[in-house]
């Protein structure tokens, strides 16, 4: 049966688990992503979620043609799957999206990259067949991520009657950045993008930058931009300049989606016996001490280490804190089969090391540092928070910022860098810091310790509010409204 409304993600809302006999079980998919889209698509009994298989277990399950109802998992070869996951969409468009190259040395564009870059493409348009294949006449389809940024150029080639939204969920690169990319590898990127009838973003500043990456000059026609001062957001547009476009449509509207948190949700998920368990484990190990609490992947835009040498200035500039706060860094790892990731990870351990071989004494440890994935530990520490340190050099929202404020007990002052996606939105009761000063961070972790619990609580009561203004349904839903209006 044809579906009307279809989802495009790289990780689906199950995976599969294969036992020793054989026997195959689903279980619920990981990520923030698959959360909040299994939220929102629990009201649209008619969708269709495709995704891709990521385990030998997947695929073995696809073989057999084991399914569950709503899903559509594909079997891509893992060798191409491997080069178009691991060798572009997180070794080069994440790296160009968040500016994290080192220049000196990277990028390097040569034959093993174009190698690698024709199995994203592949990998792309196998998810652009898939859908062409499911999708009703006039259907809606939501493609997400930066995983399958040519999707909607192909799907419109293979079904121009759909209404195609592709939303990004990291920053946009800037035109400086986007001009690394060999010049034919960024038209189609871009063209890719501007197949579909809505692109959206998390905030105005990475569409902006979209926007700005796209408007390309004529010798090298992509799109002329329509955003003139003081139109409705909604009505931001692309008109598409180049005649002989790849996709046959003529206009895009970018809009902005800013994905909040449902809170109601959000609290009862850490009020579980198993978050009270780790809080009470954690209050053992802190006691009466003020609490600074950071939860992040070891992902190098997260800014783990320089949070790190920040909170070892403040016990070096304010002595009268030793012993008196301890950092809670939850920094679990992240995409370890790339080298420069398992070094990073070793480098937080390293100097959160170093940090209490400095400053420990015998009954106080200044960071205790996890390294585990633990969802149940991270909400325990997300209730005890006085102070929230988020500060990414460069992240497309980062509902951590979002996450610990509603779920904070005594109320956390929430100190903030200009990086994150959501500094739009939560600047105004945030302590905000540039993301690669160091002492400025230690000072504003000062200001954030001292801040008067008063204050600290009518902070949080309007983070939270903002925190909960787009949650995961309302934020689906209002892009497939602006879809299909």
């Amino acid at each position: 049966m044809a579906s009307q409304v279809l989802v495009a993600a790289n990780r689906g809302p199950l995976s599969y688990a294969l036992a020793a006999d054989g026997t195959l079980s689903a279980r619920r998919g990981g990520g923030g992503l698959v959360s909040g889209l299994s939220a929102a698509l629990a009201a649209q009994p008619e969708a269709l979620w495709i995704c891709a298989a990521l385990s030998d277990a997947d695929r073995e399950a696809v073989r057999r043609g084991v399914s569950e109802p709503g899903v559509r998992i594909l079997d891509i070869d893992p060798a191409v799957y491997d080069d178009a996951y691991n060798g572009i969409a997180n070794s080069v468009l994440w790296f160009t999206h968040h500016h994290l190259y080192d220049v000196p040395r990277e990028p390097v564009f040569d034959a093993a990259f174009r190698r690698r870059w024709e199995s994203y493409a592949a990998y792309n348009q196998a998810f652009a067949e898939a859908l062409a294949e499911e999708a009703a006449e006039g259907a809606s389809v939501l493609v997400q991520d930066y995983h399958l940024a040519l999707v909607p150029g192909a799907l419109r080639e293979l079904r121009p009657d759909l209404r195609i939204a592709h939303f990004t969920h990291t920053p946009w690169a800037s035109r400086e950045f986007l001009d690394m990319l060999p010049d034919d590898i960024r038209s189609r990127l871009v063209w890719g993008m501007l197949g579909a009838d809505l692109v959206g973003f998390h905030t105005w500043a990475w569409a902006h930058t979209f926007m700005a990456g796209a408007h390309l000059d004529d010798e090298r026609g992509i799109a002329e931009p329509k955003s003139p001062a003081g139109v409705d957001p909604a009505e931001a547009r692309y008109v598409h300049k180049n005649p002989n476009s790849p996709v046959r449509h003529k206009r895009t509207n970018v809009g902005v989606f800013a994905l909040g948190v449902d809170g109601d949700d959000l609290r009862a998920l850490a009020h579980r016996p198993e978050v009270d368990d780790k809080l009470a484990a954690l209050r053992a190990e802190v006691g009466d001490r003020k609490t600074i609490v950071r939860v992040d992947r070891t992902e190098l835009s997260k800014n783990i280490l320089r949070g790190l040498l920040a909170y070892r200035e403040l016990l070096t500039a304010h002595p009268e804190w030793r012993g008196r706060v301890m950092h809670l860094a939850s920094a679990y790892p992240s995409r370890q089969d790339l080298k420069v990731y398992r070094d990073y990870t070793a480098s937080v351990r390293d100097l959160a090391t170093e940090i209490n071989a400095e400053f420990g004494t015998e009954d106080w440890q200044p960071v205790l540092l996890s390294v585990e994935d633990d969802f149940a530990r991270s909400l325990a520490a997300y209730r005890m928070a006085d102070v929230a340190l988020i500060n990414p050099v460069r992240d497309g929202m980062n509902l951590v910022a979002k996450e610990i404020p509603v779920v904070s007990e005594e109320g956390c002052a929430l100190v903030l860098s200009t990086g994150a996606g959501a500094y739009e939105e939560l600047r105004g009761d945030a302590l905000t810091v540039n993301p690669y000063d160091v002492s400025a961070t230690a000072a504003a972790l000062h200001e954030a310790l001292s801040m008067p619990p008063e204050e600290r609580t009518a902070r949080t009561k309007r983070l939270a509010a903002a925190a909960t203004t787009l949650p995961p349904a309302a934020w689906f839903t209002a892009q497939l409204e602006a879809l299909r209006g």
